[in-house]
């Protein structure tokens, strides 16, 4: 069998046009599964300070943890439309509390917290997709 390099080259396209981490396609008993991993590290911006192309890096060091969506669904802050949210900046939670829901394929999801902290940030909307691994709240 040989591989159609083409349809690789277009699905990996599709990764960074679309910001998926996986793509997978099908075509008689052929099928291809592209996929990258997402790797954070400390954010280092890199500035220019002059003509001269002098590089200044500044380095950002932050102690919070950030809580990952287990799967990819569709995230909800609360139990129930309009119902009290799970959690709320500046709470302090416990580990195992339920940060929030995720559903996927008609499954409610409860993500537990992984440590006990203050809520710093929560990254997504009620009702926003998320995708494996992306970061949907921040605790210090």
């Amino acid at each position: 069998m040989k591989i159609n390099k083409n349809i690789i080259k277009e699905l990996n396209d599709y990764l960074e046009e679309f910001n998926l981490t996986e793509i997978e396609y099908t075509e008689k008993d052929v099928k291809v599964k592209v996929s990258k991993s997402r790797i954070t590290k400390n954010e280092k911006t890199l500035a220019f300070a002059d003509e001269k192309k002098t590089i200044k890096e500044e380095v950002s060091i932050d102690s919070s943890k950030k809580i990952a969506s287990p799967i990819i669904g569709t995230a909800y802050l609360a139990p129930e439309p309009g119902g009290k949210k799970f959690i709320e900046i500046g709470q302090k939670i416990k580990k195992g509390d339920t940060v929030m829901i995720v559903e996927a394929m008609k499954t409610m999801n409860h993500v537990p917290s992984p440590l006990d902290g203050v809520v710093k940030e929560i990254s997504v909307e009620d009702g926003q997709p998320v995708e494996f691994g992306q970061t949907i709240a921040t605790i210090d």
